[in-house]
């Protein structure tokens, strides 16, 4: 695995709070969508993403997805293949400077496609957002039913994901299905981050 010790830091573009599509039509033509163009996606479209994932809401830290004792155990990796702007690489989502963190040099995605059992949608789309979990940060106040409530956030998170794409007008899905330690090690996961699900993005194809 090609890791990069180094801190190189992306500021992303600051996110927009007013789109053209209201809520009640991004519920409607929320689907799960597989199949993506070849066109890139741009720097701000990856932060408006990430924004609706986990971007900070208000100056106390409380973010778009409400979290069980506002104690965050969700952590968000981007890992990008054809992305304006960014060089090919794993990245981590930093909510509090809304910035990118790169961990992993290089184009990833053929690697979590095959941790995937080899579902075609993450190796076709432009990037894919990987979501893991830090248990601790919430059983420490909850004991073990707090893993409930981790994932109860994830699905806030990725429903977030799934409306945002909407009114970026791209496409997504939530995919559960991977082998967990082939996935920890492609993404050089700390000891103590789990994955939860990875939802591939990609601009719609005309097909």
């Amino acid at each position: 695995m090609s890791t990069n010790n180094s801190s190189e830091i992306i500021k992303l573009p600051a996110p927009y709070y007013d789109g053209n599509t209201s809520v009640e039509m991004a519920l409607l033509k929320r689907r799960s969508i597989r199949s993506y163009s070849n066109e890139p996606l741009s720097l701000a479209e990856i932060s408006q993403l990430l924004w609706a994932a986990q971007g900070i809401t208000d100056s106390r830290g409380y973010r778009t997805a409400p979290s069980a004792g506002a104690l965050y155990p969700l952590e968000i990796y981007i890992v990008a293949g054809r992305v304006k702007d960014l060089s090919p690489g794993i990245y981590k989502y930093r909510p509090h400077e809304n910035a990118l963190a790169k961990t992993v040099d290089g184009d990833k995605r053929a690697e979590v496609c095959r941790a995937s059992l080899n579902q075609s949608s993450i190796s076709a789309a432009a990037a894919v957002i990987v979501f893991c979990a830090i248990y601790e940060r919430t059983t420490v106040k909850y004991g073990e039913r707090g893993i409930r409530y981790v994932f109860i956030e994830a699905g806030h998170a990725v429903q977030n994901v799934y409306l945002q794409s909407v009114s970026l007008n791209l496409g997504t899905l939530v995919i559960g299905a991977f082998n967990d330690n082939e996935l920890k090690n492609v993404m050089n996961f700390d000891l103590y981050e789990y994955p939860l699900c990875i939802m591939p993005v990609g601009k719609l194809s005309s097909e």
